[in-house]
């Protein structure tokens, strides 16, 4: 395995498994992924295709900020972090319940 492919292993951080994601994953074939903040859309393109071997159509990213939370008297902020859609071309798919 060569060391772009361990680079390409650590981008997606995880699934995102929600009722507006599986509609996106049934009616328009887009997945949900939370990612590295500093990830690309050709980074995360690669990732995908990689470790599901499918081939994607398009991806869009978009930054999440994090909510201002109360801790008792203080007050917190949640981190930001990083969202991709990811849509594959007709054919494909991905299973999260085989895995």
């Amino acid at each position: 395995m060569k060391v772009i492919d361990y680079k390409l292993a650590g981008v997606l951080q995880a699934p995102i498994i929600s009722e507006k994601s599986t509609n996106a994953a049934e009616l328009a074939n887009q997945f949900v992924f939370k990612v590295q903040k500093a990830a690309t859309k050709k980074q995360v393109k690669s990732a995908v295709e990689m470790m599901f071997d499918v081939e994607v159509d398009s991806v869009q990213v978009l930054n999440v900020k994090g909510k201002q939370k109360r801790f008792g008297r203080t007050l917190g902020q949640r981190s930001d972090w990083k969202k991709a859609y990811v849509k594959l071309k007709p054919g494909h798919d991905i299973d999260f319940s085989a895995a």
